[in-house]
């Protein structure tokens, strides 16, 4: 599998990608992997070096330093890694947080060149003014500050040159990489790379298409049209398409600068309760929110209003989701075992779990909150325990529930830097109060009763058919069981391998023996006063053992 995906792949890439994680101290997970042999056939040399030995820093700490090295694609996979909380101990998820998006600023002449091919026009004709100074440079794109014809300030986010065919080819590598490791690892599958890789491509593709964040914006926006405590920036669609966007301007203060926000006289305090307020309703109520509220995405405004900006990463929750979450922080905030403990099982789906233990554990979790007054609920921290709570009993989460414990946790972190008394969960009940009420109003009960009535209908009316095709696919004697184990197909191809040396073995002993029985006998040709066919018998025996012997080291079987 890695021949074919290095035959189409930039194999100068590849062996970058490889000679980064050996200098950090994974060469043997490439050799376990197959990737080292692969790239040994396809070029001849061996990316890994045996440097593992001087490498003292803790494997997290070299992990993140790798996918930083490794490029975009990379740092925004390690971001995503930071959402789970679930799979991951806390000294990893604190590692993975620290990857930034900053980076070095492309020249603002070859920002201009994307500009100007993506509105087919020079950029001066679409702008009255641009700071060729970025106001940011991140991984997928930098942003500038502008002024339109008609003296509309504005901010302009670029996509860097070049950065989707290498986006998309590091995609590739990973979704190979991921069916690798479920294939070599199967303790790794209850994890599911593959699918994490899978959401995070569609993820990732979609932050690449600038003019998806500017709907997702306008999204936003339109749920709260009539909050007046949030400001969304307007979209100018003519000059926003997929490499490049266009909105207006937040004169506000980052909620990240507390002194200026103390110089402004902003009551912290307000603002922290209110930026809690409008993140809940956009997941309790409406199911799809801002993924990344940090410090920097969050500004104050002088009327104390909150604009947030940056929507390229967002969340999204169905109904059945959404009920699902209303239900256990409802668990949570109530100290309600048994209702926290049957959402968890549905989350555990086909996982093994030992129900009567995990009610156990989670009841004994509840148990410790149970005398706390709401007001000191630390719900962030019960937030934390549950994710403990599932890496004990091997249970990951959904990949949508995790961004949203990811973003319950900065929310609450956030809300505590502007006012230490901040708890979540004061902000929390009203809400979570009025969606389980919500849910169970006659006409949402109706709803449901109606969906389910419909999805019976829907089996039964296609029994007969399913039936009937079975029936048919049996009397043809065409059914038939497909067994593919990948472990299966390395497993033959490396007994392949070593019968071929052990059968190189038996004719070099042979050569051996035939020239040393050869020099023995007198007559024929000679060569430096020995027997010729002696000697060429020997000579070419240490050559072919000397080939086997660089065969053996190169595959890895040398260590």
């Amino acid at each position: 599998m890695w021949d074919t995906l290095i035959a189409s792949y930039d194999t100068a890439r590849v062996q970058t990608l490889a000679g980064i994680l050996v200098r950090h101290g994974f060469g043997d997970l490439l050799r376990r992997l197959g990737i080292a042999r692969a790239l040994h056939r396809v070029d001849g040399t061996l990316p890994v070096e045996r440097l593992e030995h001087w490498i003292s820093e803790p494997a997290p700490v070299r992990v993140r330093h790798a996918l930083e090295e490794m490029g975009p694609c990379f740092v925004k996979l390690g971001q995503l890694l930071a959402t789970r909380v679930d799979l991951f101990p806390p000294e990893w998820i604190d590692e993975f947080s620290r990857l930034q998006n900053a980076v070095p600023p492309v020249p603002f002449e070859a920002l201009r060149r994307e500009m100007e091919e993506s509105l087919g026009k020079a950029a001066e004709v679409a702008f009255l003014s641009i700071d060729p100074a970025p106001l940011a440079a991140a991984s997928i794109a930098q942003v500038h500050r502008a002024r339109l014809p008609d003296g509309r300030e504005v901010v302009i986010k670029v996509r860097r040159p070049g950065i989707r065919p290498l986006v998309e080819a590091d995609l590739r590598l990973l979704q190979f990489a991921a069916r690798r490791m479920e294939a070599r690892f199967p303790g790794l599958r209850r994890f599911h790379p593959v699918g994490m890789v899978r959401q995070f491509r569609q993820s990732l593709l979609q932050e690449l298409d600038l003019a998806a964040e500017c709907r997702n914006a306008e999204r936003i926006a339109a749920s709260f049209s009539a909050d007046a405590r949030m400001l969304v920036p307007a979209v100018y669609w003519p000059c926003t398409n997929e490499r490049m966007n266009v909105q207006d301007y937040v004169d506000g203060i980052p909620l990240a600068d507390l002194d200026s926000l103390d110089r402004s006289g902003v009551d912290r305090v307000a603002i922290a309760r209110t930026g809690a307020q409008l993140v809940l309703k956009m997941m309790l109520r409406d199911g799809f929110f801002h993924a990344d509220p940090h410090p920097g995405n969050v500004f104050a405004l002088p009327d104390s209003r909150i604009a947030l900006i940056d929507f390229g990463m967002v969340g999204r929750l169905s109904p059945a989701r959404r009920g699902e979450v209303v239900q256990l922080l409802f668990g949570l905030v109530e100290r309600d075992a048994e209702r926290v403990c049957a959402v968890l099982l549905d989350w555990a789906g086909e996982a093994a779990v030992d129900g009567a233990e995990l009610a156990t554990d989670v009841d004994a979790f509840i148990d410790r909150y149970h005398s706390v007054p709401l007001a000191q609920l630390d719900l962030a921290r019960m937030l934390l325990d549950v994710t403990v709570l599932l890496r004990q009993h091997s249970l990951a989460l959904p990949a949508d529930l995790a961004l949203l414990i990811k973003v319950c946790l900065t929310l609450d972190g956030l809300g505590r830097r502007l006012d230490p008394a901040f708890d979540m969960a004061t902000q929390a009940r009203p809400f979570l109060r009025r969606a389980m009420i919500e849910q169970y109003r006659p006409a949402a009960l109706a709803r449901r009763g109606l969906n389910a009535l419909a999805d019976v209908s829907a089996l039964l009316v296609s029994v007969p058919h399913e039936l009937r095709r079975l029936l048919r696919t049996l009397q043809a004697g065409k059914t038939g069981v497909r067994l593919q184990v990948e472990e299966l197909r390395d497993f033959s191809r490396d007994v392949s391998h070593s019968a071929n040396r052990l059968a190189g073995s038996l004719v070099i002993a042979a050569l051996i023996v035939g020239s040393s029985i050869t020099m023995t006998v007198a007559g024929g040709p000679t060569l430096l006063g020995l027997p010729f066919f002696g000697l060429l018998g020997f000579v070419g025996a240490s050559l072919a053992g000397v080939w086997l012997l660089w065969a053996i080291f190169r595959s890895g079987g040398g260590r």
